[in-house]
Order: C-alpha cells, then structure tokens, then sequence
C-alpha cells in the first residue's frame, strides 16, 4: 500500500469535490491535479493515468466500483504509473483540452475519461469506461497498463511522439475573422435539417441529447425571419421530450439524455445546466406559440429546480445522481404496484394507463397520451402523492457545489420567466441566485470564482464563468431593471476582455492570461455539454452594447462577433449559442427608453419579452447611474408626472408615447412597416 493512504482514505479525503471525495477511499494512490503529482511523475519516471469524471455520472460510478476499487488493478496502477483524479465540472480546461484529446485519438468522447499522458501533460492514449480486465472484447485497464507500462520502458520514444503529435493536433488552427451574414444562418438551419428525425424529434440517432442550444436557436432563426420549417424541428423536439420519458413526469426537470431515438428511456442523471437552458427554450416556445403545455413543461422544470437543487442562501446545486442504491434509474421506476400502494387500486388504473406503467419496473411517459397537454392539471395531486412515495422509497445523492457558470444559466431562464409568465416567484429565485453569486462566488477586487462548496469559494473563474454571468444579469436587468445589474454586467464585460482576449488571433481563450498553462490553451466557439463560452460572451456583449449605447461594447461585441462567424464557418450548426450571438447584430431590436417619476411597472417586462424591444427604465432613483452605465439616457428627461415611451431604432426616436395603448399602436405600425 502505497504511505499515502492510510485508514482514513488516500489524498483526495482533504478534497471538497464530492467527485474526488467518492474516489477517497479507493485503494488506489490518487492524487488532485497540482504541481505536486507532476513533480512526482517525473522524479520517478512515471507514465501519468489521468481519470475524469463527475459525481452523479452512472458509468463513473461503475468504474470506480469494478475497477478503482479492485485490488489488483490498484497495486498496478500505484506501481506503474502517477494516478490523477479531476472533477470535470471543478476543471472544464482540463477536461476541454483532454476530451479533445480523445476525440482526435478515437474520433468520440464521454466520461469517465481516461488518459494517458507524459510527466509533460502530453496525451498518448485516450479511452472512456475500462472495467479491469478485458471482457467481451472490450479492453480491460490491467491488460493496457501492462502495455503501456512495457513500452515505456522499452519504446518510450513511440509514445513521446505520439503525445506531442496529439498536442498539435488539438493546438487548433487560426480562425480568420468574417463579418457575419444571413448565409452563416441559414446554413445552420439546413444542416440541423439534414439531421432532424421527423418522426421523433432531436437531431441525428440514439443516444439522443436534448439539446437546448440547437432548439434555442430554431426557434429565435424562425423568429427573426418567419422560416416556419425551422420553427417545426423546435416544436416537435420540445413536444416529443416532453412526453418522453428523459422528461420526469412525476417530478419535473429533464434527464441528461436518452438512450433511444423515441426520448422514451433516459440516462437518469439531472443536470442543472440542462434543466435552465431547457426551460428556457420551453419559455421562449410558449412566447411564440402560447401553447399552454410548453409553458406548463417550463414551470415544472424550474420548480423541480427550486425545490430539489436549491440551496440555503439561493445558489443552485450542480446535478442529482442516475443511480439509488447501486441501480441505474431505481429511483425514477414505478410499477403498477407502486402507484397502487400510493393511491389505491381506483385512482391508479387511470394513472398508470396514461403514464404506460406496466406491471413491471416501469419509466413513466406520455408517448401514447393524445390528450396530454391537460394530463398535469388533471393528475397534480397524484403526480405530487407519487413524488413524496419516490422520496421515501429512496433517496438521490445531489452535487451540492455551486458553479459560477451554470448558476448564471438558472438565473438567465428564471429572469426568463419573470418576463414571459409575469410570476414574481421566479424573479424572487433569480435574484437570490444573483446574490449568492454577487456574496460567495465574487472576489473583492471583482473577479470571480469558478466554485462554492461547504463554505469556501474556489478555483479562479474562466471565461464560462463571466460570459454565462454577464449574460444572466443583462437578462436579469430586462426582467426588473435593477441599475446595479446593469452595472455589474458592464464590469464583468470589462474585465473579460483583458483576462481571456487574444490579442493577436482575435477570439477569447477559455483560461485568464495568468492562469494555469495547460499543453494548450484553448478557444472554441463549439457547444459542447453545454454552450460555448466563447458565443455567450458574443451574446451578452450584443446585449451590453445594445442597452448602455456605448462604442467600447460595440467595439468588443463586434470583434466577438466576428471572430465567431469565422470559427463557425465551417460547421455552422455546431456553433448554435454563437449564432444567437450574430442574429442580435443581423437583427437588431428595436430600443424603447422608459421614462417615469416612479418604479418601472411589471409590465414593462413583458412588453418588452413580447415585441423583442431592448427596454432602458429610467427613474429617480436610477438616473445618476444610468447617466455613466448608458450616456445617451440623459437625452431622455424624466417628466414630472405620468411616464413617456421612447422607441428608437439604431438611436433615432420616434416621439414619445404618453401611455401603453399609445405605445402598442406605435409597435403595431412599425411590426406592419417593417413586413412591407
């Protein structure tokens, strides 16, 4: 046994990543990622076994039960190699640039992720899931360390070669800045085409992801410019998932993705970043439709968020488990039985035909329910009766870190909702969010910091962390039109700049220019799990530039833009949240400066959701600030009594409205102008 571990576990025990705290008390000798374990590597001339996963993740689960755990693996891997365990979700650089590793290796990638490198970083081979001796054709972890471990010491230079050619592989090439066209768009919408599946919805074969950049976009490209086809791909993803089962039928929010092509069976894991940008791709789809059951799917969403991955003080947790008791998905199966016992024979004879619960373990669905727009007001307190019976039954381990980014996504959909439904409720959750964000995740200088668990703030933010942030509080402003929002987002953008600008190929790198060298240093505009970084700042940069008015936000977001056209040319559809991005400078939004002696109505939200405007609210209480955060306000004097509208286009302004009614009328002349 290697001195490092001892009774109470190896090193990663002194961790707060619940992931590495999982992985405390295996046998084998792990170490976090830091200097030390690279020091080691090379002191004793070690080859490195990198391992990536995340704590609610099924098949790291498995591994570290089959494989971290077994004896003989264990002394193998503490003899032959320096073992390093990363939290993707603490680490997202580390994770970025070696899953790109695996992918230009084996041409796929998932988690665990499994790595081995050179005491240098480098990567020589790359794989995913490895139980610890081949089985059904499957590489086993024993049999690849004896390997590598041979040729090591034997033919060391082969694996040093192959490791400094994956590194310039991953490097990237130089993206050439383009100016942004419709033709960019347009080319995304009809490659998602290609790959829509009509009959089910989602884009390409099982497993299916639901991707909520990809629908975020149909959805805005329909729109903006009226294509009904791209609106239909959104439509019948949004219903079919909803009536899947990757949807939790009994207690909201989505599950990570589905291993068949109907949504009909998920891979049980909850994600909070998939659950904020799902809601709010359902939130903008009841905007456009005003079919009540996206808004329905919406709400249910954000409240199983609330409820199950809120946390004291009003941060979000980052996910819950696939797994109770060792079993995939024991914690979501009803059977008839079940619903029985819950409600009695009489009430579950209709529930369970709805939901297709069978006799046996069953994952509820609404695949086969014609009627099921009105199934959740027909079945509430059944659906609430059978949550509390789940509850009890078993229990689900949840990720309690907060993450700056991924925060930032909930507070962006919550303001959403606000805007779209009017339900104070939700604004009351974003603003604790923000909160939390501003007392927990904020340094004192301004920067920021990437995680929060048990009381300490961790790991200095990358640009995930201010692009999603900056973006959440310019949504978070049009929903109550907080000045000190609008400030915060305008300092955050501020400080993006100089930390993560390239400033000689243009784009933003994912790490700060003082941060932690990796073997690359990465800038993408692809979405991956979750949106690019790189395209949320493009997005929250439109924004910016759009609400204050100033040249140096139009300066940055225009370089940004640029730079993302040029990265998405040659797959556009893969760059979706970058493309949101473009469409606000393609498309520019109408600008309506809100006037008044008094607080700005709740209303003025809405107004502003439903006919696409770029609200500025202007009071007494805001206008000092407004006059630094957005200089062209002052054009705008606040009258002595009732309110005034202004609505402008690209700074020229219509005369002012004196009331709602008058103000609607201008919206419907200018909506009937601009379609001659």
């Amino acid at each position: 046994m290697s001195r490092s571990i001892t009774a109470e576990g190896n090193r990663l025990r002194y961790e707060k990543s619940p992931y590495l705290l999982q992985h405390a008390q295996d046998p084998v000798d792990w170490w976090s990622w830091c200097p030390g374990a690279f020091r080691e590597a090379k002191k004793e001339d070690k080859p490195i076994l990198l391992s990536i996963g995340y704590s609610t993740c099924h098949w790291c689960h498995v591994m570290g039960r089959e494989t971290f755990r077994d004896r003989e693996t264990a002394e193998t891997l503490n003899r032959e190699f320096v073992c390093i365990k990363v939290d993707r979700e603490e680490r997202p650089d580390v994770d970025g640039v070696y899953m790109a590793a695996c992918q230009a290796l084996t041409g796929s990638g998932g988690w665990p992720l499994t790595i081995l490198m050179t005491p240098e970083q480098e990567p020589f081979w790359a794989g995913t899931y490895l139980p610890p001796r081949g089985r059904d054709g499957r590489l086993g972890l024993l049999e690849l360390a004896d390997e590598v471990s041979r040729l090591w010491r034997s033919d060391r230079r082969r694996l040093l070669e192959l490791g400094q050619e994956v590194t310039r592989r991953i490097a990237g090439r130089p993206v050439a800045a383009r100016t942004p066209d419709e033709a960019l768009l347009r080319r995304a919408a009809e490659e998602l085409g290609r790959r829509f599946d009509r009959a089910d919805g989602g884009f390409g074969t099982a497993p299916k992801f639901p991707a909520a950049y990809e629908l975020l976009f149909l959805l805005e490209y329909a729109r903006r410019t009226g294509d009904a086809g791209a609106r239909d791909m959104a439509e019948v993803t949004l219903t079919q998932m909803a009536r899947g089962g990757i949807f939790d039928q009994v207690g909201g929010g989505f599950c990570r993705y589905s291993v068949d092509g109907s949504w009909r069976t998920p891979h049980f894991e909850k994600m909070l970043y998939d659950n904020a940008l799902l809601a709010y791709a359902y939130l903008e789809a009841y905007a456009q439709t005003g079919r009540p059951c996206y808004r329905e799917t919406a709400c249910r969403t954000l409240d199983y968020a609330i409820g199950e991955l809120g946390l004291p003080g009003g941060g979000f947790a980052c996910g819950q488990d696939a797994d109770s008791g060792g079993e995939e998905g024991a914690f979501y199966f009803l059977s008839r039985s079940d619903v029985e016992e819950t409600l009695g024979a009489g009430e579950a004879q209709e529930l369970c035909q709805r939901l297709s619960i069978g006799e046996g373990p069953s994952i509820p669905n609404l695949l086969s329910d014609r009627g099921w727009a009105d199934f959740y007001a027909e079945h509430e307190a059944r659906l609430c009766r059978l949550a509390v019976f789940r509850r009890r039954r078993r229990r689900l381990h949840r990720d309690d870190k907060v993450l700056t980014a991924w925060n930032a996504m909930m507070i962006a959909a919550l303001a959403k909702a606000s805007r779209v439904l009017g339900e104070e409720r939700y604004l009351a959750a974003a603003r604790s969010a923000r909160l939390f964000l501003k007392t927990r995740l904020t340094q004192p200088d301004g920067r920021l910091w990437l995680r929060w668990r048990d009381r300490e703030p961790a790991l200095e933010g990358q640009l995930d962390d201010y692009a999603f942030y900056c973006w959440a509080l310019a949504e978070l402003y049009e929903a109550d039109f907080s000045a000190s929002c609008l400030r915060e987002a305008a300092e955050l953008a501020d400080r993006m700049a100089p930390l993560f600008r390239d400033e000689t190929g243009g784009g933003l790198y994912r790490t700060a220019a003082e941060g932690e060298r990796l073997i690359v240093r990465q800038k993408d505009a692809f979405d991956a799990g979750i949106p690019s970084g790189a395209g949320a700042a493009g997005l929250a940069l439109a924004k910016l530039a759009r609400l204050t008015g100033q040249e140096r936000f139009r300066r940055m977001a225009g370089e940004q833009l640029a730079w993302l056209a040029g990265a998405a040319q040659d797959y556009p559809a893969g760059c979706c949240f970058a493309l949101l991005a473009v469409m606000e400078e393609l498309y520019p939004r109408q600008e309506l400066v809100y006037v008044s002696g008094k607080t700005p109505p709740r209303w003025l939200a809405g107004v502003g959701e439903d006919y696409r405007l770029a609200v500025l609210a202007k009071t007494p209480e805001n206008e000092r600030a407004l006059a630094n955060l957005s200089p062209h306000s002052a054009g705008y004097p606040v009258p002595k009594d009732g309110e005034r509208f202004y609505l402008c286009r690209e700074g020229a302004c219509l005369p002012p409205a004196e009331s709602l009614e008058r103000l609607r009328e201008l919206l419907q002349e200018e909506a009937v102008g601009s379609r001659r």
